[in-house]
């Protein structure tokens, strides 16, 4: 018997986030365990008189034809080479939904790091023509998750457990998901009010001591459209004005290798220091990719109350509500950001214990919460 969560899902990701209307050309990537979501994008898709193209991968791989086969066969030449259908879609097809489905998600821990940095960089490409296109109104991508054993297992839960918490993330579980959505638009926007158009941000506590400037800079109210589930409120800083530290709280998670304990030094924006419990040298290895990758492209807040715990997916916890996070690498356009990048690496920090964000000297956000 069909989950009928998975229906109200696909017409959320169709209505709310792809808003896909009669025509649209719509990318679909997925692995096979995400067989039920596809199945059941694909019939709406059409009945929304749109044209379905899936592009499927193995079960064990991760998202965007990252995998360790992949990495681990092939040769300079294969792996600056950019897949002809996928630039195809990402330049002129009016849509993309990917689904994060992988049921192996440690594929990547003993990949080439090198390599790993090398196709980045390729995959930098179609990522900034997302970002573009997006910015410009022409390309409405959506990133999502489908619940596997893997996903599960990375955040201690059983499958139906892990199925329910992310049902619930994304208010599948309810009558009108859009409806919640909507209205969560509006409480998030008062929290855009009180700090758009100000400039100097300082973050303080126990795993951070931050300054950093949103001069001239917009924030995005992240209800949906680009994410599924979704809660945050975000911009892109000053690419210069960065100084201080961070000590990221949770596992800091990039093509399938974890980062744990990852800590930054900024000074006038760069990252100058860069230490970590364990996989340092990969962090480093990242943080070279090319001249954007130690600036940062993002600050966020997170505000998602349905997600109340670490899984070990970033989509996830990065809308941890009482956290904040940031991004290393490739800035969002529309924020004002011009930070370019081969990589955009979120990494998240916990605020709800002795902690707080001042806005040009107002107290703006203490221990998890709006403080307006």
């Amino acid at each position: 018997m069909s989950d009928p969560r998975i229906k109200k899902f696909a017409q959320l990701l169709i209505e709310h986030s792809a808003r896909i209307n009669p025509g649209d050309r719509v990318l679909l990537e997925a692995t096979t365990a995400a067989e039920p979501l596809v199945r059941e994008l694909y019939t709406q898709i059409l009945e929304k008189g749109g044209h379905p193209h899936p592009m499927l991968m193995l079960p064990g791989t991760l998202p965007f034809i990252q995998d360790d086969l992949f990495l681990a066969n092939a040769n300079h030449r294969q792996l600056d080479y950019i897949p002809p259908f996928y630039k195809l879609a990402y330049e002129e097809f009016e849509s993309r939904i990917r689904i994060h489905s992988a049921t192996n998600t440690r594929a990547m821990t003993n990949a080439d790091p090198e390599k790993n940095q090398r196709y980045s960089k390729v995959l930098g490409q179609l990522t900034q023509t997302q970002f573009r296109r997006g910015a410009e109104g022409s390309f409405k991508w959506v990133t999502t998750l489908f619940p596997t054993d893997g996903y599960a297992q990375d955040a201690n839960m059983s499958l139906s457990e892990y199925e329910d918490f992310v049902y619930r993330a994304v208010h599948a579980d309810q009558d009108d998901p859009i409806a919640y959505w909507q209205s969560q638009e509006e409480s998030q926007q008062a929290a855009i009010d009180h700090i758009q158009g100000h400039d100097q941000v300082i973050l303080r506590g126990p795993n951070v001591d931050l300054t950093l400037s949103i001069k001239d800079r917009i924030f995005k109210n992240s209800t949906g459209v680009f994410n599924m589930p979704d809660g945050e409120i975000y911009t892109g800083p000053v690419e210069k004005s960065v100084n201080g530290w961070v000590r990221f709280t949770y596992p800091a998670i990039y093509g399938g290798v974890a980062v744990e304990g990852a800590e930054l030094t900024f000074k006038d924006g760069r990252v100058v220091e860069a230490k970590a419990d364990k996989n340092l040298d990969y962090l480093q290895k990242m943080l070279e990719t090319d001249a954007g990758a130690c600036y940062l492209g993002e600050f966020a807040i997170g505000t998602n109350s349905d997600i109340d715990r670490f899984t070990g997916h970033i989509l996830l916890d990065e809308k941890i509500d009482g956290s904040f996070h940031m991004a290393i690498g490739a800035g969002y356009p529309e924020t004002g950001s011009v930070n370019k990048s081969a990589i955009h690496w979120d990494m998240i920090c916990d605020l709800r214990t002795d902690s707080e964000i001042l806005v040009d000297g107002d107290l703006f956000y203490k221990n998890g919460k709006f403080a307006f």
